[in-house]
């Protein structure tokens, strides 16, 4: 069965999706990241963005989903490694 170019485009991008997850991250995510790597709770990231915590806590998801990762630690590894995070965020 022969494939059309929609299919090779879509493949391409899956591929580049797979291998740069960091480049869909929203502005949203990425000020939460940087709160979750402050070391702030969902309830403190929740009040400081004025939005709830059920809000965090999908953006924390989504986040983590995207860069496929399973916990806090994981996440701010994978921040770094892709430079969403400065190596020296949080150094005083």
């Amino acid at each position: 069965m022969a494939r059309g170019r929609g299919n090779t485009a879509l493949q391409l991008e899956r591929t580049e999706h797979s291998h740069k997850p960091w480049r869909h991250i929203t502005p949203r995510q990425r000020e939460i990241l940087k709160m979750v790597a402050m070391g702030h709770t969902n309830r403190e990231i929740a009040a400081s963005l004025d939005i709830s915590v059920r809000t965090v806590e999908v953006h924390r998801f989504n986040l983590m989903r995207r860069l496929n990762v399973r916990n806090v630690a994981q996440l701010l590894r994978q921040a770094l490694q892709y430079g969403l995070l400065p190596r020296n965020f949080g150094v005083k």
